[in-house]
């Protein structure tokens, strides 16, 4: 099986400078450096060729990683999408809710405080006595 199939070639292709191939190219130049290192040469001006090379392939390696991830996905979205299509009775929209509607509000609180311990400050973790005393309860 190829890296990367034929109907991938629809796909409009990665951008050159990606998270992945920077990741894989600095890589190999830290392979490059270790084998400098490890043969007890010069880290960075020893084989300067083996540097550019390894830093080369493998932001190359990256790049089609990357074409590859993206096929990938795409073709699981592809899928998706088709099964959603062919069984629309399993996943019927919700009608638009208004805010005042929504569970929980827009203030969702960790820590459930009653009005009275609103006068305390609290730490990042209080002692237990603390909360027992003051009302309230830390989750957990």
């Amino acid at each position: 099986m190829a890296a990367v199939p034929e109907e991938a070639r629809g796909l409009p292709p990665p951008p050159l400078v990606n998270k992945m191939s920077a990741w894989l190219g600095g890589a190999g130049w830290l392979a490059a450096l270790l084998a400098n290192g490890f043969s007890q040469r010069p880290l960075l001006t020893a084989g300067v060729h083996r540097q550019v090379l390894f830093t080369t392939v493998g932001w190359f390696a990256g790049y089609f990683l990357a074409k590859r991830t993206e096929y990938v996905h795409a073709r699981k979205d592809r899928e998706m999408f088709e099964y959603v299509r062919h069984h629309p009775e399993d996943f019927k929209t919700a009608g638009k809710k208004r805010i005042g509607e929504l569970p929980g509000g827009l203030h969702s609180n960790p820590l459930r405080v009653s009005p009275a311990a609103t006068r305390l400050r609290l730490t990042k973790h209080p002692p237990n006595s603390i909360l027992r005393t003051a009302g309230c309860s830390w989750p957990g």
